[in-house]
C-alpha cells in the first residue's frame, strides 16, 4: 500500500485521471510490480472511483483462444452471460479470475475467464472470428443484465474496479502477472458514473485504451459507430476510443498513423500550411478528415492505446492534457508525469514531451516471436 498525506481534502479538486503504459520492444515480459509502482505515484490524479491494469502477454499457455473476462453482479448473472457464450464459442477452459480480499475493495463483483475458440457454424457471411467476438461482447454486454466483458483479445487480459490504484493491484494480483506491454489508469471521473465497469481500460478484441479527459464528441462518435454494430453500454465516453480504433484499423485497415490522424485531425488552417510544403500529405489529412469526419475526438485527452504488437500515446489537437514519454534501450515509457516514468526508469535514454495531435508510437521487433 501506498499511503500520501494531503495538505487539504477540496472535495472540487480534480486532477484530471492519471495514466501510464511502456512496451518492451524486443518482447521481454516483466511483472506487474513495475507498472504498480509507477500508477501508484499518481494516486492524487484520482479520487479512488476507479483504477485498472491492461497486460499483454500473461496467458502464453492459452494464447491460441481468445480470452474473455466477464464481470458479473453476482452470481446467478453467470448461467445467463454463459448461454450466450456457449451460443458463440467453444470453451477449452473456464476459471474464476483469481483476486486476494483487500479491506478498502467493498462488494467486488464477480469476476470470470473463458478462454474460447470461436464456433464456425455461428459466423455471418463475409465475417471472420474477430468480427464475431465482437457480436459476442456486444450481445452480452447490451443484452444480460448485470454482466460486462472488460476484455476479449488473445493472451491478453484487462483487470479494473472502483478502488485505489494500490488495491485494485492487490485486489487482482497484478504483480503475478508477466507482460511485454503494461497499462495503468486511475481515475478521477467528472460527468460520468464512478462504477466496476467504467474503470479504464476499454477494450474490445486486444486493443486497449486508458484515457485521461473527456470526449465531448461522444454523441455524434457513438451515433456513427452504432451504425456499424458497436453498442456503447458502459457509461463512459471513452469507450467510444475503443470501438474507433478497431473499426479504423480492423475493419477499414488503414494504416496506423492514419487512424490517429483521423481521431486528432490536425485543423484546416494546419493542413493548409502542409499544403505549401507536402502537398500530396496535406491531401491525404484532408482525404482523412473529410472520410472519418463522424471519428474525429473533441475535448481535452491525452490517450494510450496498446494492442498485441504495439503502443501508442497521443494527445487532442491542442494538448489540453499532459503526456510525456521516455526511452530506456529496448523499452518506450508513456505517462501523465515525468516523475512516473522516472520511478521505474531512474536514467532514461531519451525523455520529451511528445507535440500535440502528433502520436507516439512503439512497436515491437520485427521477428521477436516469444511474446506471441
Amino acid at each position: 500500500m501506498i499511503a500520501i498525506n494531503k495538505k487539504y481534502s477540496d472535495p472540487r479538486d480534480i486532477s484530471g485521471c492519471g495514466l501510464v503504459g511502456f512496451i518492451n520492444r524486443d518482447g521481454r515480459c516483466v511483472d506487474g510490480s513495475h507498472i504498480i509502482k509507477s500508477l501508484c505515484l499518481m494516486k492524487e490524479r484520482g479520487n479512488g472511483l476507479g483504477a485498472g491494469f491492461a497486460a499483454y502477454g500473461i496467458y502464453p499457455d492459452m494464447a491460441g483462444y481468445y480470452a474473455l473476462h466477464l464481470m458479473m453482479d453476482y452470481a446467478d448473472v453467470k448461467p445467463n452471460a454463459e448461454r450466450v457464450i456457449f451460443k458463440f464459442f467453444t470453451v477449452h477452459r473456464e476459471e474464476e479470475i483469481p483476486t486476494r480480499s483487500n479491506p478498502y475493495i467493498k462488494n467486488p463483483p464477480l469476476f470470470w475467464r473463458y478462454f474460447v475458440e470461436p464456433r464456425k457454424e455461428q459466423l455471418l457471411v463475409g465475417e471472420g472470428d474477430d468480427d464475431l467476438v465482437v457480436r459476442a461482447v456486444m450481445e452480452i454486454n447490451d443484452t444480460v443484465s448485470g454482466a460486462c466483458v472488460i476484455s476479449s483479445g488473445k493472451n491478453m487480459g484487462s483487470f479494473k474496479g472502483v478502488g485505489e490504484p494500490a488495491d485494485i493491484a492487490d485486489f487482482f494480483m497484478i504483480e503475478n502477472y508477466r507482460a511485454y506491454i503494461w497499462m495503468g489508469h486511475t481515475r478521477f471521473p467528472t460527468n460520468t458514473p464512478g462504477w466496476w465497469g467504467g474503470a479504464h481500460p476499454f477494450t474490445i478484441l486486444d486493443w486497449a485504451i486508458v484515457h485521461n479527459g473527456e470526449i465531448t464528441s461522444y454523441g455524434t462518435n457513438r451515433a456513427f459507430l452504432e451504425m456499424y454494430g458497436y453498442k456503447c453500454t458502459l457509461l463512459t465516453d471513452t469507450e467510444v476510443v475503443a470501438y474507433a480504433l478497431d473499426f479504423l484499423l480492423r475493419k477499414h485497415k488503414i494504416p496506423l498513423r492514419a487512424a490517429f490522424y483521423a481521431l486528432a485531425s490536425p485543423f484546416w488552417k494546419d493542413i493548409d500550411i502542409e499544403s505549401s510544403e507536402n502537398r500530396e500529405f496535406a491531401e491525404a489529412l484532408k482525404a482523412i478528415r473529410i472520410q472519418y469526419a463522424p471519428l474525429l475526438l473533441n475535448g481535452p485527452f491525452a490517450i494510450l492505446f496498446g494492442w498485441k504488437n504495439g503502443l501508442v500515446g497521443f494527445n487532442d489537437r491542442i494538448k489540453l492534457r499532459p503526456l510525456f514519454a521516455g526511452e530506456k534501450d529496448e523499452t518506450l515509457y508513456m505517462a501523465s508525469e515525468e516523475a512516473t516514468i522516472r520511478e521505474i526508469c531512474e536514467k532514461p535514454d531519451r525523455l520529451w514531451m511528445p507535440r500535440a495531435g502528433e502520436p507516439v508510437i512503439g512497436m515491437i521487433k520485427e521477428g521477436v516471436e516469444n511474446w506471441r
